[in-house]
């Protein structure tokens, strides 16, 4: 049990190397994901844009969007951003400094997963194959526009009776798939070129402001952590008083069972302590209201 609650800690104290850490495994299985998707385009002009480009785009967006759900700091930014004024003004850089955060780790998979299907391909070919010019092909110039376009559809598919003898379908999958690199390379060039400049033009900009929003962010992190705890504690000791209240009148029948109950002095002694005088519904629900209309300032 003592070790379950180190890891605990920890993973409560490190939580930036947590996210940091999910993000890599998210990534992981987005190649994992791709690797083993059995991908096969339906070869069809009317239907093979929107499968190609819906394998290319909507699992990113459901990655992207498992990346802001296993982010906590997401909840706590909203949470940040809608609280009303209270005692304690906003702070819109540490916001945008929370949301900057949580961007750069959940696009991590999603760009991942886009870059590996341009490099791999199949999904540009399925995409547009049918929007090629076929005049730049030899093997479509005798056909008529409708046949051209039933054969252009049918070029992911090679095994396909129309295109196992096609002299052109080699080429136009060549074609296609040295676009799809081309784009797939570039934008990894961009990112690379991208993170490399935001790494070393840092040090440019104002240090104390960046370390001030860092700072903040995770104290208001910290802050919502340590309020739930000392909420559970309290729900805890607070629903032991009213179970131990529930069952006092029947207190004598209790201890002829043998149960261990402390004795009154102590037990509201030590109670009293740690609720801090809070033992009442009204109270505590006015603390609640108090936290979250009125927060103190820093």
């Amino acid at each position: 049990m003592d070790r379950f609650r180190m890891i605990f800690q920890y993973f409560q104290s490190n939580s930036e190397s947590v996210m940091n850490g999910i993000c890599g495994l998210l990534a992981l299985a987005s190649v994992k994901m791709y690797i083993c998707f059995d991908f096969s385009c339906p070869c069809l002009p009317r239907y093979n844009m929107a499968y190609g480009l819906g394998i290319m785009f909507i699992p990113p967006i459901a990655l992207f969007l498992c990346g802001l759900i296993l982010n906590r700091q997401s909840l706590v930014m909203l949470e940040e951003w809608r609280r009303p004024q209270g005692r304690r003004k906003k702070d819109l850089a540490v916001m945008r400094y929370m949301c900057s955060s949580i961007m750069q780790r959940a696009m991590v998979a999603p760009v991942i997963w886009i870059i590996i299907t341009l490099l791999d391909g199949k999904c540009l070919i399925c995409a547009f194959s049918s929007s090629v010019d076929p005049e730049t092909f030899v093997g479509f110039a005798n056909t008529s526009p409708l046949q051209v376009q039933q054969l252009l559809a049918k070029v992911p598919c090679k095994d396909d009776e129309l295109m196992r003898n096609n002299t052109s379908r080699k080429a136009v999958t060549r074609y296609l798939r040295c676009w799809s690199q081309a784009l797939g390379w570039s934008i990894l060039l961009i990112l690379i070129v991208a993170a490399f400049l935001a790494r070393w033009l840092r040090p440019c900009f104002n240090q104390a402001t960046l370390l001030q929003a860092r700072h903040w962010s995770n104290y208001i992190d910290i802050e919502q952590k340590i309020f739930e705890e000392t909420c559970c504690e309290h729900s805890r000791l607070f629903a032991h008083k009213c179970i131990l209240h529930f069952f006092k009148s029947i207190r004598e029948e209790i201890k002829m069972h043998s149960f261990d109950l402390p004795r009154e002095g102590e037990e509201a002694e030590g109670e009293e302590d740690l609720l801090q005088g809070i033992t009442d519904q009204d109270q505590v629900n006015k603390l609640l209201k108090m936290w979250y209309y009125e927060k103190p300032p820093l």
